[in-house]
């Protein structure tokens, strides 16, 4: 897929005006020279930690630590649907509407696949066991409706995670629980004064997680050019760290100071970005990255809050950091119309290159956040609460699937 440079849609200037005083030189687009010159600064400095924090590994091993230049070698990433599976999810897709139910209703009792099943929960295991990701491919989006599309994703990923996240605590003004969302650039009809994430523009996206388990997009369209989806093995980029900057893995499992804009009752927290869980008789030692940048920077119409302190220059190093590795390990999934990926988002972080749209081809995603009970991580305890906000209290009346994209309340400055 071609990669193409587009201008950013904020500007340094603007963020660092609408910053906390002291904020560092540091805004949403990565700027390798400044990263690079904040590096000899502070060694010149000295006084930084040689080890990595007592019980933090040395170096994480298993399938996955990847990169992207050899990854292809041994894993192939694509699971490509037969024809016997896409005519059973059609028989799903008609099953699941003779049932007359809502949508969020949509389960792996009915929306039966007989025999993908076992493959989806093979695919399940290798999210949480096994490299961190996949991608579904072969959907024909255009035999569909936009309704008919939206309930093949969600009855295709109920296999895959069987609890969908809330989203969006209301939609249309109204308290609901948006489960699905939309990924597309809203700039002409919404205008650019109200958007505060990258997700609704054409510009780039840097690397960073979402919320919950596991994130899936599914591509209802693609863009004329650029947009290339990046993924990286947050376990390589760990590994990279601890061996050249311990220091920073410091930095990364302290607390950072966050402003919350999900509707929760917090308007900012004290958390980590890096947890560590040690072995256990259950499961292996593990290390889980949480974080986005644009919460430490700002983007677009939601700067950083003059209400938090200005992050430290430790801090926009280590930002700085986590994006220029993971941009040297990561690997493009070639993402296509009708391709639905799904990543492990404690192990995998994420990015796309900016693009264009033109009139007659314009990038449009849809997105769930989901969880699988059966082969889930444990939850970092710091993040337990806003785990609660998205799995809790969800029943099948409440659930909203949108069919038209819109700004949802926490990248919306008027929400």
């Amino acid at each position: 897929m071609s990669t193409v440079t587009v201008a950013p849609t904020t500007t340094s200037a603007i963020l660092k005006a609408s910053a906390p005083p002291g904020q560092p030189d540091i805004s949403y687009h990565p700027d390798y020279e400044k990263w690079q010159a904040r590096i000899a600064r502070r060694q010149q400095e000295g006084n930084l930690p040689t080890s990595i924090p007592e019980g933090f590994p040395e170096k994480l091993s298993g399938d996955l630590v990847w990169e992207g230049q050899t990854i292809a070698d041994g894993y192939n990433w694509t699971y490509v649907l037969s024809p016997e599976h896409l005519a059973e999810i059609d028989q799903a897709v008609a099953h699941f509407k003779g049932l007359g139910i809502p949508l969020g209703a949509i389960s792996q009792e009915t929306f039966p696949l007989p025999t993908l099943h076992a493959e989806l929960r093979r695919l399940s295991a290798e999210l949480h066991q096994g490299h961190g990701f996949f991608v579904l491919r072969g959907i024909v989006v255009d035999s569909y409706t936009r309704e008919e599309n939206i309930i093949v994703y969600t009855g295709v990923s109920a296999h895959v995670a069987s609890e969908r996240g809330r989203q969006d605590h209301k939609f249309n003004g109204a308290k609901a629980d948006v489960v699905v969302t939309h990924i597309k650039d809203l700039t002409s009809s919404q205008g650019s004064d109200s958007i505060g994430s990258p997700a609704y523009t054409t510009d780039k996206q840097v690397f960073h997680t979402d919320s919950g388990d596991i994130i899936s997009l599914f591509a209802l369209e693609t863009s004329a050019a650029g947009g290339a989806s990046k993924l990286a093995s947050t376990w390589r980029v760990y590994n990279e760290i601890a061996a050249t900057r311990p220091d920073l893995i410091h930095t990364l499992s302290e607390d950072w100071q966050m402003e919350v804009f999900s509707g929760s009752n917090k308007s900012f927290m004290n958390r980590p970005l890096v947890f560590h869980f040690p072995e256990s008789d259950s499961n292996p030692e593990r290390v889980a990255l949480q974080y986005a940048r644009r919460y430490f920077v700002g983007f677009g119409a939601l700067p950083r809050s003059k209400n938090l302190p200005p992050i430290t220059e430790a801090q926009a190093e280590a930002l700085d950091t986590l994006h220029f590795l993971g941009d040297r390990f990561c690997v493009n999934t070639d993402f296509q119309k009708g391709d639905i990926q799904y990543i492990n988002n404690l192990a995998i972080f994420h990015a796309r290159d900016g693009f264009t749209d033109t009139p007659e081809k314009q990038r449009h995603l849809l997105r769930l956040w989901l969880r699988d009970p059966e082969n889930a991580w444990e939850t970092p305890r710091a993040l337990q609460w806003r785990w609660d906000e998205l799995y809790k209290g969800i029943t099948a009346e409440s659930q909203v699937f949108p069919l038209e994209p819109y700004i949802r309340s926490e990248s919306n400055k008027g929400r």
